[in-house]
């Protein structure tokens, strides 16, 4: 090699972990057969926001039934007590309402109207979980979970936050194709950032318990990805990476390896 060779580009170390839950457990209904669509399950934001109306009428019809069939039992404690619990179950509706058109708003508007503990990192998280249940009963719930996270993803990245180099974490699936997985790494390496393989668990909660980052990017298919922001976006902001699985989950999956640089470049202040 002779002393002017170009130094090869940069890579970030890969560090494995093992934590409590095995990735991927998601699909162990899978029967084998190819996913729709190559196992791309892109959806407009729509497709969520009309779910997510659909969960929350669900909910308070089911509060309003369940009261109903109470009423007896409750005007036996005190007679009054059904009187004064139908307008609080209408004051919760009213509000939940209001919540949810702002989130439209923030999201179709371009400008964000609460705080993240209000917005995404809060109510939507369990609105998005409970969504998704409802759309796993109409046979939608991959798209619907597409479609929730990049709305989230859109919040998150209106925030305009920034944190330092040794502040950001990368998280990674074992199922990359080695074509994402280098990409990944280079990414990563010219930024130095860290990346983490969870082989098994939740988004390596340890790691994150462990390293104390100020943000994270994470890389998952939509099922993996709903249970990881569930546990750990309400902690700490999360970008949450979707993947395509054109050989079926869990194996060669593809992503979008100009969003991740976008994302990374952006939160280190690159």
């Amino acid at each position: 090699m002779t002393a002017n060779a170009a130094a090869p580009p940069p890579r970030a170390q890969l560090i494995h972990i093992e934590t409590d839950r095995r990735l991927g457990h998601e699909w162990d209904e899978w029967d084998g057969r190819p996913l729709p669509r190559g196992g791309d399950f892109s959806a407009p934001p729509g497709l969520f926001f009309r779910f997510a109306a659909l969960t929350l009428g669900l909910g308070m019809a089911a509060g309003a039934a369940v009261l109903f069939l109470l009423a007896p039992r409750l005007g036996s404690v005190w007679l009054l007590l059904p009187r004064a619990l139908w307008p609080a179950l209408g004051a919760v509706a009213a509000a939940s309402w209001l919540w949810f058109g702002v989130l439209i708003l923030s999201f179709y508007g371009g400008a964000v109207w609460l705080p993240e503990r209000s917005l995404e990192r809060g109510p939507y998280l369990a609105l998005m979980n409970l969504t998704s249940q409802v759309a796993r009963a109409f046979g939608k719930r991959d798209w619907v979970e597409h479609a929730a996270i990049d709305v989230y993803n859109a919040l998150v990245e209106r925030r305009g936050r920034t944190v330092g180099k040794g502040e950001l974490l990368v998280l990674i699936p074992r199922c990359l194709s080695k074509q994402a997985l280098d990409g990944v790494l280079a990414i990563a390496g010219r930024y130095e950032v860290p990346v983490f393989v969870a082989t098994r668990g939740q988004l390596a909660r340890r790691v994150i318990r462990e390293r104390r980052p100020r943000a994270v990017v994470a890389v998952a298919c939509e099922r993996d990805m709903m249970t990881g922001l569930r546990d750990v976006a309400g902690r700490l902001p999360v970008l949450g990476l979707t993947m395509r699985l054109p050989n079926g989950p869990c194996r060669d999956a593809m992503l979008d390896l100009d969003v991740m640089e976008r994302w990374v470049k952006t939160w280190v202040g690159a």
